[in-house]
């Protein structure tokens, strides 16, 4: 079992960046996992944005936050970040950490999701 905790969200001006956590806790530690963060706009589905490997050497993109967000992870802290720049207000969502076996975009791929953290961005 793993247990999901992400911060970093708050309230930030178009154009701002924002850096989310994602830290990782329970018996099994992330370095197990592949990890990935989605993202759920008011009244829309659940989105992937990025995805990193167990070992943080493959790493995956929605075109929508290509060149503006990279996902990046420390094993040894059992932590997954999301580093957000140049940021627009289509992107205001709650921001959720999710791990699994597979580096894939698919929510069905992850099997254990944290409760998320508000990201909003004001034009």
């Amino acid at each position: 079992q793993v247990q999901l905790v992400e911060s970093g969200g708050g309230l930030v001006q178009a154009g701002g960046s924002l850096r989310l956590s994602c830290a990782a806790s329970g018996r099994t530690f992330i370095s197990s996992y592949d990890m990935g963060w989605f993202r759920q706009a008011p009244g829309k589905e659940r989105e992937f944005v990025a995805a990193i490997s167990w070992s943080g050497g493959s790493t995956r993109y929605a075109d929508s936050v290509k060149g503006r967000f990279t996902i990046s992870r420390d094993n040894a802290k059992n932590t997954v970040y999301l580093q957000m720049n140049s940021l627009k207000p289509e992107d205001t969502a709650v921001y959720y950490c999710a791990a699994g076996p597979h580096l894939v975009s698919s929510r069905s791929g992850y099997l254990y999701w944290g409760q998320g953290t508000q990201v909003t961005v004001s034009s």
